[in-house]
């Protein structure tokens, strides 16, 4: 035992000294320039509800655009589950001004209608009420729907309902070489995104403690199901929740797909991942055989594989690249390497209009940063079940006081491992400041110092508190009309009412374009788009 302590001190030590080398050669003046380069995007979802708080049950609507071919305006499952984007920026001011600005448009819209403020959906008398979104009669539309149509039967609509914020990320090319990285080099460039991708499996817990916003559920949301479902759920007013829990949208009651438990996709090259998703999707399940492909003339899915198309597979944090017309996100890696990170770990923040605070976006900064630093090596089967085991337990039962998880096979207090964390974060908090030349960074961690040794400083703690006082629907209700009067009562940033418009009315002309150039059969389109998929094969 003597032995292990020693071999374990040593190796924390080299990594610490790593570490430190790291953020020296950061810190050097000549790339300030470059830190304040930092890309990020968002994708933030909500449920559209109605005067009643109740899923609202009309068509995408029209003066919104296409949500086919409209840029930053589109839905996910459901005409009802709105996702907006932004474009590219480096300025996080600049980059919610415009998720205000596509927020306020939106609102402008609706007729009155609101946005849901939770990622787990309520007040939904039955599954059969969400209606699957509908993208035209294009083959790429009809695909995009019956994909979705696939997923109810696979998972359920309710599932399919819940809404997340998804955090895209990468550093400029200016920064690699301060990472140690040849900025000329893709190959290197994308095996350090592999290595970050490995950084953040194992850290993936600390979105769900921090910034975990679900500890509680709609009664409504079990469809009747049992509300045990082996958690020991308590009951107030019809709120489940699990007193210590963080985010049950991201625990096998949210979305999750335990189809997917058995495959091993690799993050431990890119060439590895390529390969074992291009394996996932051609591998058959018998579950969903049971559907049938096509039933009596009518599509019930893609295909009876574990995985219809590669966007299937769930994972906290996925490799990226934009993809060409027609081309597959593997494809797309294949051919110009990982471009940037996409964070899919990330609950709707209920206290905010848009889903997320600067504050947050300010700390993924710091905690992506950090899991570039420094090569991270391949992660084992062992490490693996450690991680997996870790984020369930923070998601279902993490603000529990002295709650211990493991690392490297030994248990460490997640309050320890989380302040080791934040001091790392702490040196590049005064760096990425001297490089903007201001405080927000150091700002932003100081404000949620304290979640680290107290549970209750957590967003799930307050979510929790507020949702038990008020009653969980009374309070969605409130902040659902006072997100709407704030975004609505605020003057365009970054956009105009005018660009809003025009860029609808551009997207449903790309549209009617689409469905006019489209030749030959919607059987012969998915044949063909399933045989580039699998490298030109028939099989």
């Amino acid at each position: 035992m003597g032995g292990l302590r020693v071999a374990h001190y040593s190796t924390k030590r080299s990594a610490l000294n790593a570490f430190n080398t790291a953020v020296e050669r950061l810190s050097q003046p000549e790339w300030r320039d470059a830190l304040r380069g930092l890309n990020r995007g968002i994708e933030r979802e909500a449920l559209r509800i109605d005067a009643q708080g109740r899923l609202a049950q009309d068509i995408h609507p029209v003066a919104l655009g296409s949500a086919l071919t409209h840029p930053w305006i589109t839905t996910d499952f459901s005409e009802a589950l709105m996702e907006l984007i932004t474009p590219v920026y480096q300025d996080p001011d600049a980059l919610l001004d415009h998720l205000a600005d596509t927020h306020s448009f939106v609102l402008r819209h609706l007729n009155g209608q609101r946005l849901w403020p939770f990622s787990m959906p309520c007040f939904i008398d039955s599954a059969e009420n969400i209606p699957i979104a509908q993208y035209g009669t294009s083959h790429t539309g009809q695909m995009k729907t019956l994909y979705r149509v696939g997923l109810q039967h696979r998972y359920g609509a309710m599932m399919q309902a819940i809404a997340g914020l998804h955090f895209n990320f990468s550093v400029p090319k200016a920064l690699w070489e301060a990472l140690g990285v040849d900025g000329e080099d893709q190959d290197a460039i994308s095996e350090r995104y592999f290595s970050l991708l490995r950084h953040f499996k194992r850290h993936a817990w600390v979105l769900a403690y921090l910034f975990g916003a679900s500890p509680s559920l709609c009664r409504s949301f079990l469809q009747g199901r049992d509300p045990a479902s082996g958690l020991p759920f308590e009951e107030r007013d019809g709120t489940l929740y699990l007193p210590y829990a963080t985010s049950l949208r991201m625990s096998d009651l949210g979305y999750t797909n335990k189809a997917q438990d058995k495959l091993q996709v690799s993050i431990n090259s890119i060439d590895e991942y390529i390969r074992d998703l291009k394996e996932a999707i051609s591998l058959p399940s018998e579950e969903y055989a049971k559907f049938g492909v096509k039933v009596n003339g009518e599509y019930r899915q893609l295909n009876a594989n574990v995985l219809q198309i590669e966007n299937e597979l769930y994972a906290t944090m996925r490799p990226k690249r934009t993809a060409a017309s027609g081309e597959t996100p593997s494809d797309a890696l294949a051919r110009g390497g990982v471009e940037y990170v996409e964070v899919r770990a990330l609950d709707v923040n209920p206290f905010e209009p848009l889903g997320i605070s600067r504050d947050q976006i300010l700390l993924l900064d710091l905690f992506l940063l950090d899991g570039l630093l420094e090569p991270q090596p391949a992660r084992d089967e062992q490490e693996l079940t450690e991680q997996k085991a870790n984020f369930k337990e923070v998601v279902l039962d993490g603000r529990r006081p002295g709650k211990t998880l493991m690392r490297n096979g030994q248990p460490v207090a997640l309050a320890d491992w989380m302040s080791e964390l934040m001091a790392r974060w702490g040196k590049l908090a005064a760096i990425l400041d001297a490089a903007n030349g201001d405080e927000r960074y150091g700002q932003a961690l100081n404000a949620w110092l304290g979640a680290a040794r107290d549970p209750e400083q957590t967003l799930s703690a307050k979510v929790l508190a507020v949702s038990l006082a008020e009653g969980h629907g009374h309070w969605a209700d409130r902040m659902a009309t006072e997100h709407r009067e704030a975004l609505l009562n605020r003057d365009y940033a970054r956009l105009s009412e005018a660009q809003l418009v025009t860029a609808a009315a551009d997207s449903l002309k790309a549209q009617s374009a689409r469905e006019a150039e489209d030749q030959g059969s919607f059987e012969q389109f998915l044949a063909d788009y399933f045989r580039r998929q699998n490298g030109g094969s028939d099989n």
